[in-house]
């Protein structure tokens, strides 16, 4: 109890040197600038993370279904793109599969178009367009893939598979980036918020 009261009297010996001792001019905008700087960084660090784990796991899984029906004994290998005169759609195979198509093709048209609403407002960085762009290159060069060997084989039931899950693939990435940039923009105003408060 001594050493309380030692500073309890500490504290009511020097109130008024306490009490004048106020911060610099502008040191509460400069403290904001700070938390705004490294709530920014924390923000990046995350959708990249995000972005990058993501994308890799699809890879790996599309990368391997492709190997698997590529090196398939059914599937000879061999198929030429220029001797087929059109290339076939899961909406070509069956009217269930264009239903299940129409769904994820706009699905993943809708996400997009809440991409690029952002890329517009600017709450997207110009290193995030183009690892989303990267992304999107991969999948659409998977995607040029899948439908040659639909085209080959378009009763395959595993080359039907690979490209649904392809679509499933697409929409959870895309899917995870928006929900995880919805928390960051939720974040962000709920941080300005708290800011102008102060």
């Amino acid at each position: 109890m001594e050493k309380r009261d030692n500073i309890e009297k500490l504290i009511l010996e020097n109130i008024e040197t306490l009490n004048d001792n106020e911060p610099m001019e502008g040191h509460f905008a400069r403290f904001e600038a700070k938390l705004n700087e490294q709530h920014k960084k924390k923000r990046t660090i995350s959708l990249n993370m995000i972005l990058k784990v993501a994308a890799a796991v699809v890879f790996v899984f599309l990368a391997t279904n492709q190997a698997f029906i590529y090196f398939s004994p059914n599937n000879q290998g061999i198929f030429d793109s220029k001797t087929e005169s059109a290339s076939v759609t899961l909406a070509s195979i069956s009217p269930e599969y264009q239903e299940v198509e129409y769904y994820y093709t706009n699905s993943i048209n809708t996400g997009m178009e809440q991409w690029n609403k952002w890329i517009e407002e600017g709450l997207i960085s110009e290193d995030e367009q183009t690892m989303m762009n990267n992304e999107l290159a991969e999948f659409e060069t998977l995607y040029q893939n899948l439908q040659q060997d639909l085209t080959a084989n378009p009763n395959d039931e595993r080359v039907i598979n690979a490209m649904l899950e392809y679509y499933q693939a697409k929409l959870s990435v895309i899917n995870i980036i928006i929900t995880k940039l919805e928390e960051v923009q939720q974040k962000t105003q709920e941080f300005e918020q708290e800011t102008t408060a102060i």
